[in-house]
Order: structure tokens, then C-alpha cells, then sequence
């Protein structure tokens, strides 16, 4: 059984009040996870006893070396992956600009690079700026015309012989579609294009392979599912010993650590080590290897989660005020949700109804989310949209106090 009340106390977060004494309902999962206990007790120990740069013989030395090595090795598994393939940064959005400014070096005018106009604009902005840099053409994948997905049936205009790289994200932090990944990258490689992956939303609600996925870069946050703020990123080895690194010169050339630019949050690392143990508990069974046990444990929050899902799409439809962005249904996609209210056939402010629920202690953040050419397609550029998104703790009983206080918001304004 998911015992989601048992989850929840685990996460201190959840059951702190406001000033007036409201306990949250926090629907911001998009913009980054809750804690777990057990994660910053981790975090927290490593700070308290440990706090040593790499390098040092004595106790906290080895201790930190460890643990960079133990985060290494946790991610390889949680990726499916060999651990020199993997390398930390600030966050996701740092990596991917270290990490475009590099592959882009051999780039030449009269190539191209082929974008999507479903992702993040950490995913855009920093190819597009590499690009920029090299004279090189930027495509985008477009939406298809009511924007819920991406047009896959123009991939062969867009992706010819100088298409240098192709980077898309696996599922949109606003609409929660999940991209058909597997067209795109045999497209791409069929022209000797990389491909980097944004996988920062989607692997909060899905085990990934980068190994089955055969991408070349993949990045992730994992702040998102639950750990400190950490970028992770992924590389193929080939791919990774090819370039000419962005680092301090007497720093080591050594692989994966050439990619880490200056002194990494090793309690951050931590972090993660401790979430990733965490998550494997959550698939019922201590019998397995961490990533049987992961895969496990995604199953059942994905089943979890894909319920709350169909709990807040049947009361959108029970609902007329309320104009829903993207698929109204939970076939593949995360739950993660972009919509805004209509009343007498004008749209309503989303700032004023966020800040209306935040004075109720609800967590329901508005604005583009940095996904630019959805609002762009959409037609809300002024404005934005509404998000919700649901996480492994996330409830029913939330959900339907969230429209409730939805009801009375519109009655009364």
C-alpha cells in the first residue's frame, strides 16, 4: 500500500503554519521539492562533522572524497549510467551554459542547431547564446497548434547534415507533456547530431535511461525531487574527453572532475546520496539492487501520482471558470498543469489569484515559468497561466481544498 500520510510526516515542511496558524497546501512541487527529514539530517551531518574541501589526508578529508565519490556513484545508478559520466555544477541552468560554450567550439557558420519550443529557456537560452556566439542557425521544433506538444512531423526539415546538436527536454514544466524523445534522437543521429536532453521536470515523476535513451547530454536539478540545490549532469565519456574545458588551469584534467568548475557543495552531494536511499524505501521493499528498488518506487508514486492526476482533471471539468493549457488527459504526461480562471468570458489576473491564495497559505505560483514560446503560442505573454503541480506527497484532501477555495474566489470577485 502507498501510505501517503505516513510519507508525509517525514517532510517538516508540511505541517508548518503561518502566522495566522494555516497549515500550507503547497501545489509549487514544479519550482522544487520539499525535504525530507532524512535528507537534511544528512545534509546536516556532513556539515557538522565532515565540512573539508577535497584533497585533504585527515578524517573530514576522506570523509568529503567519499562522499563526492558515493554522489557519483548513487546518480550513475539512479541514471543508468558509469559514474565517470556524471558531473556536478551550481545548478542545472550553470551546466548547461558551461557545458553549450564547450560543445559549441567546433561549431561553424552555415551549421545549425535545432531547438523546441516546449522547453525551459535554460535549455534555450544557452545553446541559442553558444550559437550566437559561432554565427551558427537557430530551428525550433514548433507546438502543435493548440500548443498541448511538440510537431514531430517537421523533423525532417528541420534536422539536415549541418545540424550540429538538437536539444529538447523530455517533458514541459508547464504542461507536463512528455515528449516522444526516441524520433527525435534517431533523427539526429542519423546526421551525426549530439543531442542534450532537459530532463530537470521529468525525472521527478519517471525513471530515466540514459543508456536506453542513447542521448549524449542530459542535465537535472535535484532540488526538484528532494535534495539540496544540485545541478546534475550527464555526458557520454566519448563525447566528454573531445573538448577543450573551461576551467582553472592548475585544476585537474582528469574525467568527469574537468567539468566541475571551482569548489562543488559537497553537503549538496550529500544531499542527494541521502534522497536517493530515500526514494529507493518508498518502493516497499528492502530486497534488490538500488536500481531495481528505484524503479519500484517509481512505479508506484507514478500510479500515486497519475490518480491525482484524474482527481484534478474530472474537477476541472466539473468546472466552467476554469480554462485548462495542454492534454486534459493523464496519458503521458507528469501531473503538472498550466490553466487560469474565466469569468464573464474575461480572463482573470493569475497574480491576483495567486496572491489571493497566498494569504490562505496556498502555494500556487503564476507567471511563464520560463517556458517562453508556450505563453508566446498561447497567446500569454502579458499574463502567463496559473501552475499546479503534484508530488509524491501531494494529496487528495489538498486538491479538493484547492477548489474549494477556488469556488469561493470566483464567487466573490
Amino acid at each position: 500500500m502507498y501510505d501517503v500520510a505516513c510519507i508525509r510526516q517525514g517532510f517538516l515542511g508540511l505541517g508548518m503554519v503561518d502566522e495566522k496558524g494555516q497549515l500550507p497546501l503547497l501545489f509549487d512541487g514544479p519550482g522544487g521539492s520539499q525535504l525530507p527529514k532524512v535528507v537534511v539530517d544528512q545534509m546536516a551531518n556532513y556539515l557538522y562533522h565532515f565540512n573539508s574541501n577535497l584533497g585533504g589526508f585527515a578524517h573530514a578529508g576522506r570523509v568529503t572524497a567519499q562522499t563526492n565519490e558515493k554522489a557519483r556513484q548513487k546518480v550513475a545508478t539512479w541514471l543508468n549510467c558509469s559514474s565517470d559520466a556524471v558531473f556536478f555544477g551550481l545548478n542545472a541552468t550553470s551546466l548547461m551554459f558551461h557545458v553549450s560554450r564547450t560543445l559549441s567550439q567546433d561549431w561553424q557558420a552555415g551549421d545549425n542547431i535545432v531547438l523546441s519550443c516546449m522547453d525551459h529557456f535554460s535549455h534555450v537560452s544557452s545553446w541559442q547564446t553558444a550559437a550566437e556566439d559561432r554565427g551558427v542557425t537557430v530551428r525550433k521544433i514548433p507546438l502543435v497548434a493548440d500548443g498541448s506538444a511538440l510537431d514531430l512531423s517537421v523533423l525532417d526539415q528541420l534536422i539536415d547534415e549541418r545540424t550540429r546538436l538538437v536539444a529538447v527536454s523530455l517533458a514541459s514544466n508547464v504542461l507536463g507533456t512528455k515528449t516522444d524523445i526516441a524520433p527525435i534522437i534517431t533523427k539526429a543521429h542519423s546526421v551525426g547530431a549530439i543531442v542534450s536532453v532537459d530532463a530537470v521536470h521529468a525525472i521527478v515523476h519517471e525513471l530515466i535511461d540514459v543508456t536506453a535513451m542513447e542521448c549524449d547530454v542530459l542535465f537535472a536539478s535535484a532540488y526538484k525531487i528532494g535534495a539540496a540545490r544540485l545541478g546534475i549532469g550527464y555526458m557520454k565519456p566519448s563525447l566528454m574527453s573531445r573538448s577543450r574545458f573551461y576551467k582553472v588551469e592548475p585544476a585537474t584534467d582528469a574525467l568527469p572532475n574537468a567539468w566541475e568548475q571551482g569548489t562543488q557543495s559537497f553537503e549538496a552531494q550529500a544531499s542527494i546520496v541521502a534522497l536517493l536511499e530515500y526514494w529507493a524505501t518508498l518502493s516497499g521493499d528492502d530486497v534488490g539492487d538500488d536500481r531495481t528498488r528505484l524503479a519500484q518506487a517509481y512505479q508506484r508514486v507514478m500510479a500515486h501520482e497519475n490518480g491525482l492526476g484524474q482527481v484534478f482533471l474530472q474537477a476541472v471539468g466539473e468546472r466552467d471558470y476554469i480554462k485548462l493549457y495542454g492534454k486534459a488527459d493523464t496519458a503521458q504526461r507528469t501531473p503538472t498543469f498550466a490553466f487560469n480562471l474565466i469569468k464573464d468570458g474575461q480572463l482573470i489576473d493569475p497574480k491576483q489569484v495567486s496572491q489571493w491564495l497566498g494569504e490562505r497559505n496556498v502555494a500556487l505560483p503564476c507567471g511563464n515559468f520560463y517556458a517562453l514560446d508556450v505563453v508566446r503560442q498561447l497567446g500569454l505573454v502579458e499574463t502567463g497561466f496559473l501552475r499546479v503541480g503534484f508530488l509524491h506527497y501531494s494529496t487528495v484532501d489538498e486538491i479538493h481544498r484547492l477548489f474549494e477555495l477556488l469556488d469561493e474566489f470566483v464567487a466573490t470577485h
